[in-house]
């Protein structure tokens, strides 16, 4: 019985030992599972937010010196603008275009270049037996002054028609002549001398051609409009090429630029 009974012992113990060691294994895993489960739960830490590279402040610096490089710009292509405008005033001065004149207006009466000084000035230079030019750049020196006299703070230019042919072109037929295509055009004339010596100043070629059974003739002459300033300076010319609008708006660019230069405020 002593030796049944110790052997009972012995395996009850070993049994007993053999369950507290499954117990602590069971108790391990569950506090290994439980550290798991808190650590799953638990947010992971978040990044701190950083400031952002544009803001109110930054943007108002970048457009003080935007504004500034803007204006700063805009200064160097005014007086760019400026200086060729300058050049360019010295070449046409070069180029000797333009002078004193003395002729008469379908009154009779003498008119001078002088006369007609503090006056823009848009001139053209042809005859009045023309048969198709002359009359073609006529009207549309009469559309450049309509188109120009519309604007209120543009200067008035003054039309002005100087012929070629002195021998038949009389005070009273270029008078004539003239108010058929504007009121404001102005016709000059005068003695072979004296349109001689006009067209030298500015430069104009004209011959006479062959006469025909009728005495009748066709005067070559050069196709211009000359633009003249209140300094009574040539400035710039239009051929056949330019229309109306063209011419117009290049005598406001050129009373703009004059203004500029002489630092005054023509509009």
């Amino acid at each position: 019985m002593s030796g049944v009974s110790s052997n009972f012992l012995r395996i009850i113990s070993k049994k007993f030992q053999t369950s507290r060691v499954s117990t602590n294994l069971l108790e391990r895993r569950n506090i290994t599972l439980l550290n798991y489960t808190r650590n799953c739960s638990t947010k992971p830490p978040q990044p701190k937010p950083q400031k952002g590279f544009v803001t109110w402040k930054s943007v108002a610096t970048t457009g003080i010196l935007g504004g500034g490089f803007l204006a700063f710009m805009l200064y160097l292509k005014k007086e760019k603008e400026f200086a060729q405008v300058q050049e360019r005033q010295r070449m046409l001065g070069k180029a000797a275009i333009g002078g004193y004149f003395e002729l008469v207006d379908s009154s009779g009466k003498t008119r001078t270049s002088q006369d007609f000084h503090g006056n823009w000035l848009l001139i053209y230079f042809g005859f009045t037996h023309c048969p198709d030019i002359c009359p073609d750049e006529l009207e549309k020196m009469a559309a450049v002054v309509d188109n120009l006299d519309k604007s209120e703070d543009t200067p008035k230019v003054q039309p002005i028609f100087i012929s070629v042919d002195p021998n038949r072109d009389t005070p009273e037929i270029v008078g004539k002549y003239c108010s058929e295509f504007s009121p404001r055009l102005l016709g000059l004339t005068g003695t072979e001398q004296q349109v001689a010596k006009a067209c030298k100043a500015y430069r104009v070629y004209f011959s006479a051609g062959p006469k025909d059974k009728d005495s009748d003739y066709i005067v070559d002459h050069t196709i211009i409009m000359y633009l003249v300033d209140p300094d009574g300076e040539f400035v710039d010319y239009y051929g056949q090429t330019r229309n109306s609008e063209e011419i117009a708006d290049s005598i406001k660019i050129n009373m703009l630029k004059y203004g500029q230069l002489h630092k005054k405020s023509w509009f």
